[in-house]
């Protein structure tokens, strides 16, 4: 792994631990025994680490959307969900609901790649359920886009809050999530 990929893995683990504000280039160079000269070479500010890492996170989603996309919308969830179990299985939360709570405090073209994240997020999961509503594979009475939110908001919700209750409770709302829309 390159100096820049591991600035940009540990600063992930940052925000997801600490959100965006709480560190800083000197906690990274202690982490990573490198000097803060050298995280500079590579982003000359946060921001620019922050953007640089909200646009990798973008591009994997887009990747695995296109990986997927000529799956049955069954498995095209199911993909979209294995995001947050890998989150869960590495004992971590999510990266847009963790940098939603600073989203009033981080620099605006930060703020921007945020939305840009969760748009691309929701897009996906609104058209799955698009798909799987057409293809009468999924049933629900509210607008596609409302329960893409209600999904992505529980399993948002279910990272943080299993952290608390155990992590069964995860998968018993991962699993309702899923029968939910195949009554």
């Amino acid at each position: 792994m390159s100096t820049k990929e591991k600035i940009l893995t540990l600063t992930d683990e940052f925000i997801r631990e600490r959100g965006f504000n709480a560190f800083s280039f000197y906690d990274l160079s202690k982490v990573l025994g490198i000097k803060t000269a050298s995280i500079h070479y590579h982003f000359p500010t946060k921001i620019d680490l922050g953007v640089e890492l909200l646009k990798s996170h973008t591009q994997k989603t887009k990747e695995l959307r296109e990986k997927v996309k000529d799956r049955s919308p069954e498995k095209k969830l199911e993909a979209f969900l294995s995001i947050y179990t890998k989150i869960k299985a590495d004992h971590k939360v999510c990266i847009v609901g963790s940098l939603a709570t600073d989203l009033h405090s981080i620099d605006a073209k930060m703020g921007n790649e945020v939305k840009i994240l969760a748009a691309e997020i929701l897009s996906w999961v609104t058209e799955i359920l698009k798909e799987g509503k057409k293809k009468k594979v999924f049933s629900f009475d509210i607008p596609p886009r409302t329960k893409a939110l209600m999904i992505i908001g529980n399993m948002l919700s279910a990272l943080q809050l299993s952290r608390l209750t155990g992590d069964k409770d995860f998968d018993l709302i991962k699993k309702t999530v899923v029968n939910d829309l195949k009554k």
